[in-house]
């Protein structure tokens, strides 16, 4: 597997990296034998940058990977974990916080969940607006002196919010949703990190596994998969979006390959300093997205596609609004 570095600190990972969240949360039942068999697997592929979240479950998704970690060499991998929310006692979420207190209370349970004394990359998940993001990234650049942390980032913030941030502690990366279908982060956010030097995790780079093409209605999803709900999924948003899968699957059938390896090698040919990390919790699909990395198009074919792209008009909001209110868009 090849690798790419994020940011100017010297974090490296490999140039596809694995989104755990669907293995234990919001994308249909939980199966925790599949889950182990793809982490397993994504070892031997040289997969070594694992995103996961306390709120994935909320916790058993970073308690999942600590069955992992000990097998593996700890080494061998690169943990990237979130912090943001305060939860009840059994497990409700609460709200944001990301007060230096609750920092230091996150990142221990974190640690204890995973099995490890430390995480390789942590995140704010959301950024809290009732806690100055300088004293936030304080707090996380005190664990970094501790050795708790090695680098962090943000998840879904703007340009401001990066160079306020970045001023107080070095980023080594910033995650955002990012796709064939979501590219709101190209015009204003990819600039700063690049002037920054700060690495982009792109999430959902599949479109929340609809640019797959197996999604054709919301009957295709469980009864309990979160993306029934989701705006684009929406049966009156669905069929328009499935043209842009029309387009992609044209590419992939002209050349021998499946639309989500053509949306994922999109994506990594948006810079060296982009990593996706698509999530799946089948053996099949993750052989199959991890061919995207040696895939080879012409460069006329890219363009043919960034031509349609640039036609094409996405039906739906890519989150509820209750849940949109958490992204940060200020400059």
């Amino acid at each position: 597997m090849r690798k790419r570095r994020l940011g100017c600190q010297g974090l490296e990972v490999s140039a596809m990296g694995l989104g755990c969240m669907g293995m234990t949360f919001a994308y249909g039942h939980q199966d925790d034998a599949a889950s182990i068999s793809v982490l397993r697997r994504a070892v031997e592929l040289g997969i070594n940058f694992w995103d996961t979240a306390e709120m994935y479950g909320p916790f058993s998704n970073e308690q999942l990977l600590g069955r992992l970690l000990k097998e593996v060499p700890r080494q061998r991998l690169v943990i990237a974990t979130k912090f943001a929310w305060r939860f009840g006692p059994h497990g409700e979420q609460i709200g944001l916080d990301s007060s230096p207190a609750q920092v230091r209370r996150s990142i221990d349970g974190s640690l204890k969940r995973l099995g490890t004394d430390y995480i390789d990359l942590y995140y704010q998940h959301r950024l809290d607006p009732s806690v100055p993001i300088e004293e936030t990234v304080g707090a996380l650049s005190e664990l970094v002196r501790q050795g708790k942390v090695r680098y962090i980032g943000l998840s879904e913030v703007g340009p401001g919010i990066v160079r306020r941030a970045h001023a107080v502690h070095p980023l080594s990366a910033v995650q955002s949703e990012y796709s064939l279908w979501e590219r709101g982060v190209e015009e204003k956010l990819f600039p700063v990190l690049r002037e920054l030097n700060i690495g982009f995790v792109a999430y959902s780079p599949m479109g929340r596994g609809f640019l797959a093409g197996k999604i054709r209605s919301p009957d295709d999803l469980e009864a309990c998969d979160w993306r029934r709900k989701n705006p684009r999924f929406l049966a009156e948003n669905l069929s328009h979006n499935f043209r842009l899968v029309s387009i992609v699957n044209e590419i992939a059938c002209a050349h021998e390959a499946t639309p989500a390896q053509v949306a994922l090698a999109w994506i990594l040919r948006r810079g060296s300093d982009v990593v996706p990390i698509p999530g799946t919790k089948h053996l099949r699909f993750l052989e199959e997205n991890v061919q995207a990395v040696g895939l080879k198009l012409s460069d006329d074919v890219w363009a043919s596609l960034d031509r349609s792209l640039s036609c094409f008009k996405v039906a739906g909001e890519r989150y509820q609004e209750d849940a949109l209110r958490f992204i940060d868009t200020s400059d």
